[in-house]
């Protein structure tokens, strides 16, 4: 007769195996999970950083693509006739020449529609280690009011200012020149061109144009009057003088916001790059240009440009309109005169954009180049891509 065998259990040997195996499996498992994540962290990261390139580009191109703009006809033709079809409220003068309105603010020199900054050793040919250490230098020399923005601007990347009427602008109701100057628009035309939030939080800067002059200016006091809004100019505040020799045609003359704004790259207190762009403005009456600062797009971690020149580089005469010659802003401008900057007629930009976190499926590549500037990025297995464009300056075109 049989007897049934009491259960054992398994012995040390198959035991070891089952353990083998089961790791084995864990491992395969780990394994599959952990490329699954790197994958999915490179293809993030690789999609946020098109993200970003995209939208700091197209911001870029937004208000690049306005710099000569001054109402009906662009700064080069402003400058062209004798007096300057072009006078600023920020001087003394009412007819000032090209040195009288350098005397204005540096943020609200609006006879200089574009200005570059080039970063030390940033030339095409040249090269820079990221994160570039130290305070940012340069040439032309960089102005306090750019130097002291918050944050300060990194070191190894250039700098654009651009100043420009808005695209936006409202019709003048009525226009009465004096020591106090009044000018009217219609309160819906206000509401949509003009008016806070478009722009800029408390618009006070402003300008003034028709087709045969234009003036910039700030606004002394802004009163809602019912269906319109009214603007009195004085002898107060950031103006030097008032508009009591300008006068403009109702029906040509628009009224604009004065936009001055500079591009330039900067850290977060944590370390973190992105493209910030400073406003330049002041409350109406006020004694003080304010920047107001704002982070456009975050993970943009080095700028380079240059500028493309017409082919007649003689500001007393006519442009062509035809882009001859490529340099850099330290080449641009070599000495104290701005005048070289009315012959720029585009701009290349480019950037580079870095993933927000790290991926281990990073392979290493080549160093990257931004026209022709070689850039050494840390070792921090970040996926990084350069995006290079070309902005013409459409109020700068030929027959402009």
């Amino acid at each position: 007769m049989n007897t049934l065998r009491p259960q054992n259990g398994l012995s040390l040997i198959e035991l070891m195996i089952a353990l083998v195996i089961g790791s084995l499996l864990m491992l395969g498992l780990v394994q599959v999970f952990s490329a699954s994540r790197a994958a999915y962290q490179l293809s993030e990261g690789l999609a946020r950083v098109q993200e970003n390139a995209r939208f700091a580009i197209d911001y870029m191109q937004r208000d690049l693509r306005m710099v000569g703009h001054l109402g009906c006809v662009s700064d080069q033709t402003r400058f062209m006739s004798t007096p300057a079809g072009f006078h600023s409220a920020f001087v003394a003068q009412t007819r000032p020449s090209e040195a009288q309105l350098a005397a204005a603010p540096e943020p609200i020199q609006f006879h200089v529609s574009v200005q570059g900054f080039e970063a030390t050793g940033t030339g095409p040919g040249g090269a820079v280690t990221l994160p570039a250490s130290g305070a940012w230098s340069g040439a032309p020399a960089l102005p306090d009011y750019i130097k002291n923005l918050v944050p300060a601007p990194a070191a190894g990347s250039d700098i654009v200012v651009v100043r420009y009427f808005s695209g936006e602008g409202a019709p003048l109701s009525s226009y009465t020149s004096g020591a106090s100057t009044a000018l009217t628009v219609d309160k819906a035309h206000w509401d949509m061109a003009l008016a806070p939030g478009i722009g800029a939080s408390d618009p006070a800067m402003f300008g003034v144009a028709d087709c045969v002059g234009a003036v910039a200016f700030q606004a002394s006091q802004i009163e809602n009057a019912g269906g319109s809004v009214k603007l009195t100019v004085n002898q107060s505040g950031l103006n030097q003088s008032s508009l009591i020799t300008d006068n403009f045609a109702l029906g040509q003359a628009m009224l604009y916001r004065a936009v001055s704004e500079a591009f330039y790259i900067a850290s977060r207190p944590d370390g973190t790059p992105g493209l910030y762009r400073a406003r330049f403005g002041s409350t109406a009456g006020g004694t003080a240009m304010t920047p107001q600062v704002e982070e456009l797009v975050r993970g943009i971690e080095n700028m380079q440009l240059i500028y493309g020149m017409d082919s007649q580089t003689d500001p007393g005469r006519a442009p062509t309109g035809f882009i001859a010659s490529q340099m850099v802003a330290d080449k641009v401008q070599t000495g104290s005169s701005t005048l070289p900057w009315r012959r720029v007629g585009l701009i290349q930009v480019a950037l580079m954009s870095r993933a927000n976190d790290p991926s281990s499926a990073i392979a290493p590549s080549e160093i990257p180049r931004l026209l022709g500037v070689q850039v050494a990025p840390p070792a921090d297995s970040r996926y990084r891509a350069v995006y290079e464009t070309t902005i013409a300056m459409r109020n700068r075109l030929y027959g402009n």
